[in-house]
């Protein structure tokens, strides 16, 4: 078969999907909310009932071979409820907010058919995330999975699609991209209406280059801060659940820690009590090479979210069968100092500062400018100043602060929307700064009404400016 033929077939196959979706979307049009409630609490729980999120869990790492079943069962449960229950409460059809005063009314209405690119080392929670966003706006998704992981995403989809039709949503609301590739993938992005792309850099770049609106996300190197008034028992509690769980397959994961020099030994003590392992520098340079043996800023694939006890081994050297992550010291950021990107394992660079919170603030922005640039940053500290000038001086979309890193994709104890699509804002390539959340999911019509007129005069406009320079 010809190249031109071949990409006629996919054309035409991935077209027969696009059209099914469109097909179950024109069906819920014209849903209520109430209908459109029970559709994605009945998605929500045929993904996160128990037996299904054991099943996903065990099927992910066997398949995939990342993180670890249960962190997994756990992430699965946090991440579907955590989205439903934010969920709960917005409105996504017809009026959803208005302004009398203003003569302002804004409707909701669905973006159509979505296409969700599903990373290899999330195709369990990440497609029913997606699927409650996009069906929260009534609008239908064709997920696309990683060519790696197709098993488990299929076996998500599966159960997704029969809770529509327990509700008597048409099953296609939901659909899995079939044998997938890269070309499918490609040409189901020009075929969608909107892209929710969560993944490396390159598939982020393809969602954008494709034509369609897109939602991506950033390269997620995440600095986290520990000041002199921090409570160390606390900052290290943080930084090692954030490390270790499943393995730091997370984008949020903590990948540098930036500790004030004075308390920098103390919180390295406690980070060994909580299961580090501190690498002595010929430790540090064999992990180094192990990781990436052929320079370059993506570490191998085979130290990606596996155990410390692994890790240690491929690099050649033993280490304690307790140690759940490695710890190597640093002092600089760039290409000529890998372990300052992102590492995408349980391995931590830690830093020390000494000088003031603006050194921490110059760190931050050396490690993120390097990878990372528009992501997440956190500190522990006791003092409001402080963490106003990380927010102030660093060009991150979220900053943490006294909780562990993965608590920036939505937690309990904070206002952040629950997602797995964390956007960098411009300076990750990104469109926005936000959680991507069911907001981002539909349209908005404004209605715009006349009011009475409120005249603002010159002498109102530019009264100071005719003082300091004349007219």
């Amino acid at each position: 078969m010809s190249d031109t033929a071949k990409e006629e077939a996919i054309r035409r196959e991935v077209e027969l999907v696009v059209a099914r979706a469109r097909a179950a979307q024109a069906a819920i049009a014209d849903y209520t909310q109430e209908q459109v409630d029970e559709l994605c609490t009945a998605v929500a729980w045929a993904v996160a009932r128990p037996d299904r999120a054991d099943a996903l869990a065990k099927l992910a790492v066997d398949e995939g071979g990342f993180g670890n079943y249960a962190d997994k069962v756990t992430k699965i449960n946090k991440r579907v409820l955590g989205v439903l229950a934010d969920m709960r409460t917005l409105r996504t059809v017809g009026v959803v907010a208005e302004d009398p005063e203003r003569g302002l009314v804004k409707i909701a209405k669905p973006v159509g058919v979505v296409a969700a690119l599903i990373p290899t080392t999330g195709p369990d929670a990440t497609p029913p995330v997606k699927a409650l966003l996009a069906l929260k706006g009534r609008n239908a998704i064709v997920v696309a999975p990683h060519p790696r992981t197709v098993e488990t995403t299929a076996a998500v989809v599966d159960y997704m699609r029969e809770a529509c039709t327990q509700v008597g949503a048409p099953a296609d609301l939901v659909q899995l991209l079939p044998a997938p590739s890269i070309a499918k993938t490609q040409e189901l992005m020009r075929q969608a209406d909107l892209i929710v792309a969560t993944g490396g850099a390159a598939m982020v770049k393809a969602a954008y280059s494709s034509g369609t609106p897109a939602y991506g996300v950033g390269v997620g190197n995440t600095v986290h801060v520990v000041d002199e008034t921090a409570d160390l028992d606390d900052a290290a509690t943080a930084v090692v659940t954030a490390k270790t769980f499943d393995y730091a397959t997370s984008c949020l994961a903590d990948n540098a820690l930036v500790a004030e020099a004075g308390v920098y030994d103390g919180l390295l003590d406690r980070l060994v009590a909580g299961g580090g392992y501190l690498c002595n520098p010929s430790e540090k340079a064999a992990l180094r090479k192990r990781m990436w043996p052929n320079g370059g800023h993506i570490p191998s694939p085979d130290v990606i979210a596996k155990p410390a006890a692994t890790i240690a081994e491929l690099a050649g050297f033993t280490i304690p069968a307790d140690r759940t992550f490695l710890i190597v010291e640093e002092d600089g950021a760039g290409p000529d100092h890998p372990f300052s990107g992102e590492k995408l394992s349980v391995v931590l660079a830690a830093y020390r500062y000494a000088g003031g919170i603006e050194k921490a603030v110059d760190l931050v922005n050396a490690i993120t400018g390097y990878q990372g640039l528009g992501h997440t940053c956190g500190i522990q500290t006791t003092r409001d100043e402080h963490v106003d000038a990380l927010a102030n001086g660093t060009r991150t979309a979220r900053v943490l602060v006294n909780q562990n890193l993965n608590e920036g994709a939505g937690s309990p104890r904070n206002g952040l929307p629950f997602t797995l699509s964390l956007s960098c804002g411009t300076w990750g390539g990104n469109v926005t700064t936000e959680n991507v959340n069911a907001r981002h999911f539909v349209n908005l019509t404004w209605v715009s009404r006349p009011v009475a007129p409120h005249p603002v005069s010159e002498e109102e406009l530019f009264a100071a400016h005719w003082e300091r320079y004349g007219r």
